[in-house]
């Protein structure tokens, strides 16, 4: 086999490597941060105030998800910047503050964090746990597609609910859609504690 030949099969076998590296990089950082954010969030759960997941964090954990039929636990960061989205889900802070009444809004990115969203089902349960302990019970009532310009899906007066938000199509090449995948789940009666 000619030189030149074996040079372009090893350096395409190079960056197919660095192509496969990059594409594993997303959900390993994913993956790893929540590992971080969970021993954030046990520490907090011992009495001394909420700490940084990771020393240059610029956010903090503020709740954490469950989805019980799917086996989803995530805690969720305060913000929902492309930073903290690399890292966790993220709660918009112009919508109501979790805990209190109000439409709570909560951000992931379809192919890593809220992947699960595509698998939520009608009158699926949600439960959110503050990190003083307290929580709050939803059921799923809709998932729908809206436009990114639809700003009233923020609005911190719509009702009481939590919303979760995500890039729509599920299985879309492009990162970035104009549309969004919205699950609205409804609170149970009785059920904050």
């Amino acid at each position: 086999m000619p030189l030149t030949r074996r040079v372009a099969i090893g350096l395409l076998l190079l960056l197919s490597g660095a192509f496969l590296g990059s594409a594993a990089y997303i959900p390993a950082k994913a993956w790893l941060a929540q590992r971080l954010l969970e021993r954030a969030w046990q520490l907090g759960q011992s009495g001394s105030a909420m700490p940084a997941p990771w020393p240059w964090a610029d956010t903090r954990p503020i709740m954490r998800i469950t989805q019980p039929r799917l086996g989803v636990s995530q805690v969720v960061l305060e913000g929902a910047s492309g930073r903290v989205l690399a890292f966790a889900p993220g709660w918009l802070t112009v919508s109501a503050m979790p805990g209190e009444y109000g439409n709570v809004v909560v951000s992931g990115h379809r192919d890593t964090h809220f992947r699960w969203l595509a698998e939520l089902q009608h009158a699926d349960l949600l439960t959110t746990v503050l990190g003083d302990g307290r929580s709050k019970r939803y059921r799923v009532s809709t998932m729908q597609v809206h436009h990114a310009d639809e700003v009233g899906l923020v609005d911190p007066h719509r009702g009481d609910q939590l919303r979760l938000v995500t890039c729509y199509p599920f299985d879309a090449v492009n990162a970035g859609t104009e549309w969004r995948y919205v699950v609205a789940a409804l609170p149970e009666p009785d059920t904050a504690s």
